[in-house]
């Protein structure tokens, strides 16, 4: 007997193909229930093999895969930021009272390297994911999660029309407090630091920028919104370039607190005193928020609680999987601070 014909002895496993098809278990699984994750050639070749083979699904095996695992898959697009390490830790808190254990994967605002992290972690077959959209991603991206039966809530983030449950801040009415508060001190002319389009929470905060601007009766002036990453590299740049114009602003609100410490370094390069000379308002409320010097004024999200609430949502739908889309939305709160004060003439730069 050759190799070929000894090699067809024996039960086809989802294993046995893998290996002949040189690709993982779960690409193959996928591949086999016709999965818009993977990529209709690949899908097509995994099928023909799998008929040539006489592969046979393991319904015991895909019985026991419908048992909860009591895993959580966490997919967040960064880690670096510190209101994501307090949202994971809001997650994992409420998580383990409930017996769960989370399974964390980070998609750095790269769709496609999401769509492989998820993908490797819905090899452990979770009971529900947990995902902080990246930049881009689509209705077909988070779809294709739930393509299993595995439950999808999303937090922060979420991508609008894709039908899954959502906890996160108000983040239009967040950003028009801090507008609010900046106009209660006399500026007129306010900035915006960083956010971007691709994301639900860059849309929304411009939005509420421009809100709070027109219900005071400011009109939006493009030169004035710098965007980009919520980067202390990304607010110390935008501030510069604020700072640059000939008629700058003499405040600004910023997409996050990372944004707004960066902002707080270039305002301290140019010769200038934050909160005395320019003001500026940050966004989240981090931990190290209050012990910049002068301590941050900033808006307040309430992390904890909607981590906790996104925790909440995946274990009810877990429980209940055909109940009603729900969507959690708190309403954040100004948290004044010093580095924002009373409106004054911004130091112009020595030529």
């Amino acid at each position: 007997m050759d190799e070929t014909s000894s090699a067809s002895v024996g039960k086809v496993t989802l294993q046995r193909l893998a290996m002949e098809l040189g690709l993982s278990t779960a690409t193959v699984s996928l591949a086999l229930r016709d999965s818009p994750v993977v990529a209709e050639g690949t899908r097509l070749r995994v099928q023909e093999i799998a008929r040539e083979r006489g592969y046979v699904a393991n319904r015991g095996a895909a019985s026991l895969r419908t048992a909860r695992t009591n895993i959580i898959g966490v997919g967040l697009h960064d880690i670096i930021n510190p209101s994501f390490t307090e949202l994971l830790a809001a997650l994992e808190d409420a998580l383990s009272t409930s017996g769960k254990t989370i399974l964390l994967g980070v998609g750095q605002e790269d769709v496609k390297r999401q769509t492989r992290t998820l993908g490797t972690l819905a090899e452990y077959r979770p009971d529900a994911f947990i995902v902080s959209p990246a930049a881009g991603s689509g209705i077909e991206d988070l779809k294709a999660l739930a393509t299993s039966g595995i439950a999808v809530v999303q937090v922060t983030r979420e991508v609008e029309g894709s039908g899954f449950d959502f906890a996160g801040s108000d983040d239009e009415a967040g950003v028009a407090l801090a507008v609010d508060h900046l106009v209660a001190l006399g500026h007129r002319r306010i900035g915006m630091i960083g956010g971007f389009d691709a994301v639900s929470t860059g849309r929304r905060r411009l939005a509420g920028y421009k809100k709070g601007l027109a219900a005071h009766g400011l009109t939006y002036d493009p030169a004035l919104w710098v965007p980009g990453r919520g980067t202390r590299e990304a607010g110390r740049a935008a501030v510069e370039q604020l700072l640059a114009l000939e008629e700058p602003p003499t405040g600004a609100v910023c997409f996050n607190d990372l944004c707004a410490f960066g902002a707080l370094m270039g305002i301290q390069a140019a010769g200038l005193t934050a909160g005395v000379d320019f003001s500026i308002v940050g966004y989240d409320d981090i931990a190290e928020a209050a012990l910049w010097h002068p301590a941050l004024t900033t808006v307040f999200t309430r992390i904890p609680e909607y981590g906790a609430a996104a925790a909440g949502l995946a274990l009810a739908r877990i429980a209940d999987p055909t109940r009603p889309v729900e969507r959690v939305v708190l309403e954040p709160r100004l948290v004044k601070r010093a580095s924002a004060g009373p409106m004054k003439p911004v130091k112009r730069r020595p030529q």
